[in-house]
């Protein structure tokens, strides 16, 4: 015969720390996902959450379908998105992805009263 018969040989000592070894890995994997995935997503949720709730009237806003447009009305669950002149869309809040600027209303108020009346006389003239 040219193969030797194999004997059954003692059983092979357990390595040690044979538990820790085996679930070291795993745990090192569940880290970086941590680390690389789970925890950036996390605050960048946060920071969406803060953004949507600070919504107010006059903030220009691009919404995640690409609307850009000025906040008209804020109400519950949804704002009121003036897109052109005269031409309002209501959006989900969530939808909203940036603010692009932020502006005072008190300030807009004064520029559309300043707007106003420099429409005005415009008016008289053609009467």
């Amino acid at each position: 015969m040219l193969i030797s018969p194999a004997y059954a040989q003692g059983a092979a000592a357990a390595p040690q720390g044979g538990m820790l070894v085996t679930i070291l890995p795993l745990v090192l994997i569940f880290v970086v996902f941590y680390f690389l995935l789970i925890r950036p997503q996390q605050k960048k949720m946060k920071e969406h959450k803060a953004l949507v709730a600070n919504l107010k009237r006059g903030d220009r806003v691009v919404t995640s379908g690409g609307l850009i447009g000025t906040v008209a009305r804020v109400l519950d669950e949804e704002i009121e998105v003036e897109i052109a002149q005269g031409v309002k869309a209501k959006v989900v809040r969530s939808m909203v992805s940036t603010v692009v600027s932020k502006t005072d209303v008190a300030a807009r108020k004064k520029a559309e009263k300043a707007d106003d009346k420099a429409a005005e006389p415009e008016d008289e003239a053609k009467s």
